[in-house]
């Protein structure tokens, strides 16, 4: 849960490495910092807080090199402050390290060290790293390169890292093992990162490193790579498809905002190819290629974490709905430890926006070791989910920078949706005349989305009014019990006031002691549905002076005089409500989040890619 970059070749690498920051800050922002080689000098600069911090200590420093490393931290050992952030030098200070995971053995191997004689500054298992590098290099008198691939065979745990040497200015060497890294290939140059955001500049040209991998960046020499069994690897050089015009903010206050307006062209991005309007037609590769698969399914098990796991409940209400097969959807974190049972006939849908989240990853290798097919929805090409699943879909989502998702869930949303389409249709469980009838709704939904988006300013008027607010409630039946779960998390992540998602007929059951005049609740109320249930759920609320902002469907008339705030939406399919409810809920929430001065891009203590345990 932190950003890596990496850069040598002819240019001055502070400029590249700082940009690059900025560009992974969404990956971790409590501390940063910077290794640069000069001539025969190893310089690290550190800074608690954000990559703005770090800018203003190193533009005082020594800021010359060709060759460096450069770290924005998430923290997981220790707390933010600038012994503990990255760079870590060893004891020598002849290498310094920069380190995205967990060292899970670190304790064990810090004791072995000590008694070797080395000391410690930080609380960080990267540092017990780097020592342990050195004291095997100066042990056995070898080359980095060398002493890295022994020293990682000795380490339990995830890792991508980056280390470079005090009298080598010519050469980086890196590796991965459950955390992601890039590298961009440039002329007579190489570029490093956790992922592609901060390579897009320069080349469009990478080389994602697989698991286990060791890779070393040497001036004027071509790649090399080998695993930490010491096998020579080839790489496959592959195209970026990212803009760089898709990283930048294009005159939107926040990335949040940006993404939540992009949403009616991310959706059909996501459908493009895939849904024929004219043929009436859904058409995912991943499902034809391996039709047998879903069709012989007894049971579908979704693994997923967060916003991605809501997306997942939705997708089993459209799964069981059309193709009739039992779906369980699992917390990815819940479900590698439980000692679940899994079948070979199962298929095990994992979901993940970067493709990098490592409980989700576990759930994946689990489900793969018992003989299940492993079907990835991801919204990152080339990322360790893609690479480690049977078959998939991509959302097109494009770059979410933002940390609280919200193009990535709806194209999510999407992707399962046609999924449970394809699978319905063939199983012939899902009749030809609902089949029709969806897709051509599905067609509409970006435009529908759109006309949800020009009531952002009546939303951020309203939204003023419950800065107050220390709790909400969010309330939903059927497809939008997930939707209610989801408004929840992004009020959450954002504005930090508590919120919790129930099923509407739930609230009778323990929660409607919370409703006071004092407690803001919102309730998901479209006209497709159980629509009565909902209605006679708001009067048990409005009977408790509860504060009602009610989603309705255009027209609505009776749930929007119980409502004290209205929120309209497009008439759609019932199974397609989702789509159009997520919107006002994402704006609600970003516009209590900004009125109360929160840092919506980054809030506190999050990070975007969950790639530690």
């Amino acid at each position: 849960m932190c950003g890596i970059v990496g850069y040598i070749g002819n240019k001055q690498a502070y400029p590249i490495l700082i940009k690059g920051l900025q560009r992974l800050e969404y990956r971790g922002y409590d501390s940063a910092g910077i290794a640069l080689l000069n001539d025969d000098k190893l310089n690290v600069y550190k800074a608690k807080g954000k990559v703005s911090d770090l800018v203003r200590f190193a533009e005082q420093q020594n800021i010359n090199g060709t060759v460096g490393i450069a770290h924005t931290r998430w923290a997981t050992h220790g707390e933010p402050n600038t012994v503990n952030a990255h760079p870590h030098y060893s004891q020598s200070e002849e290498l310094a390290l920069i380190h995205n995971g967990i060292i899970e053995n670190y304790a064990v191997l810090k004791e072995g060290l000590k008694e070797h004689g080395y000391t410690f500054y930080s609380q960080t298992d990267t540092e017990v790293l780097i020592q342990l590098i050195e004291y095997v290099k100066k042990s056995n008198n070898i080359d980095l390169s060398t002493a890295v691939q022994l020293a990682l065979n000795q380490v339990v745990g995830a890792y991508a890292i980056a280390v470079i040497e005090k009298g080598r200015p010519d050469v980086i060497v890196a590796a991965r093992k459950g955390s992601p890294l890039v590298v961009g290939i440039g002329e007579d140059e190489f570029f490093l990162a956790s992922d592609a955001t901060p390579i897009v500049e320069y080349t469009d040209k990478v080389v994602y490193i697989g698991e286990e991998e060791i890779v070393t960046l040497e001036r004027g020499k071509s790649l090399k790579i080998k695993t930490i069994g010491n096998v020579e690897k080839n790489h496959e050089v592959m195209k970026l498809e990212m803009t760089l015009s898709q990283l930048e903010k294009g005159g939107y206050p926040h990335f949040m905002i940006k993404e939540i307006f992009e949403q009616p062209k991310t959706l059909s991005d996501s459908m493009r190819g895939r849904v024929n309007i004219d043929e009436n037609n859904i058409t995912l590769a991943g499902f034809i290629d391996n039709k047998e698969k879903f069709l012989n399914a007894k049971r579908i098990i979704i693994t997923a974490c967060g916003t991605s796991w809501h997306a997942g409940l939705i997708g089993k209400y459209a799964i069981e709905e059309f193709a009739r097969i039992p779906v369980e959807v699992e917390y990815s974190s819940e479900f590698r430890y439980r000692k679940p049972v899994i079948n070979c006939d199962d298929v095990v849908i994992a979901i993940s926006q970067s493709g990098e989240t490592a409980d989700t990853l576990a759930a994946v290798e689990l489900a793969k070791s018992n003989g299940a097919f492993i079907f990835g929805i991801c919204n990152v090409v080339g990322s360790s989910i893609p690479r480690n699943t049977h078959s998939g879909c991509y959302t097109h989502a494009g770059p979410e920078i933002g940390v609280a998702s919200t193009k990535a869930f709806t194209a999510q949303v999407t992707v399962l949706t046609m999924l449970a389409m394809m699978i319905g249709k063939e199983k012939g469980t899902l009749d030809n005349e609902k089949y029709l009838k969806v897709v051509s709704e599905l067609g509409k939904i970006p435009e529908k989305m759109s006309l949800i988006l020009k009531q952002d300013n009546v939303i951020a008027e309203f939204a003023k009014t419950f800065t107050y607010a220390q709790n909400f409630i969010y309330l939903g039946r059927g497809y939008n019990f997930p939707v209610a779960l989801e408004g929840a998390l992004k009020l959450k992540e954002i504005s930090y006031i508590h919120a919790e998602g129930y099923p509407a007929a739930e609230m009778k059951h323990g929660p409607i002691a919370l409703i006071s005049h004092e407690m803001p609740v919102v309730v998901i109320a479209p006209s497709a549905g159980m629509y009565e249930k909902v209605v006679s759920n708001i009067q048990e609320i409005k009977a408790r002076k509860g504060k009602i902002i009610s989603i309705v469907t255009e027209g609505d008339v009776v749930v929007s005089n119980l409502s004290d705030y209205i929120i309209s939406i497009p008439d759609t399919e019932e199974c397609l409500v989702p789509l159009l409810a997520a919107i006002p809920l994402q704006l609600l929430a970003y516009h209590i989040a900004v009125v109360k001065g929160c840092d919506v891009d980054q809030p506190r203590n999050l990070a975007k890619s969950v790639t530690v345990e």
